[in-house]
């Protein structure tokens, strides 16, 4: 994030909680209690930003994760256009032998 998108970012909270003080003050709600639920409405909503914050850290869906799980999608993609019809097979056979169960000799072939 950009400092100048930070700096945009609390210029519109502050004249954001002035915009609700008003509505609340056109509203006929006392000063006082204006200020108090216009504070808890800010409140209110950096909890709930904090709480998808929180949200998609422990779930690994920032913006971080995704380029980097793109990235090696696209490097691996890149990677498997580029060999040739014989490493192909050869991995495919690798592959194979890799995920073909085999019988284990210590319990016999029953």
């Amino acid at each position: 994030m950009r400092r100048i998108d930070v700096l945009s970012i609390g210029v519109g909270l502050f004249f954001g909680g002035g915009l609700v003080y008003l509505l609340l003050r056109l509203a006929e709600v006392e000063p006082l209690q204006a200020g108090v639920w216009s504070q808890a409405i800010f409140v209110l909503g950096i909890l709930g930003w904090l709480a998808t914050y929180l949200l998609r850290v422990f779930t690994g869906r920032m913006t971080y994760h995704q380029q980097l799980k793109d990235y090696e999608e696209a490097l691996l993609s890149d990677r498997l256009a580029r060999l040739s019809p014989e490493e192909l097979a050869a991995l495919e056979a690798e592959i194979l032998a890799e995920t073909t169960p085999t019988a284990d000799p210590e319990l016999g072939d029953n």
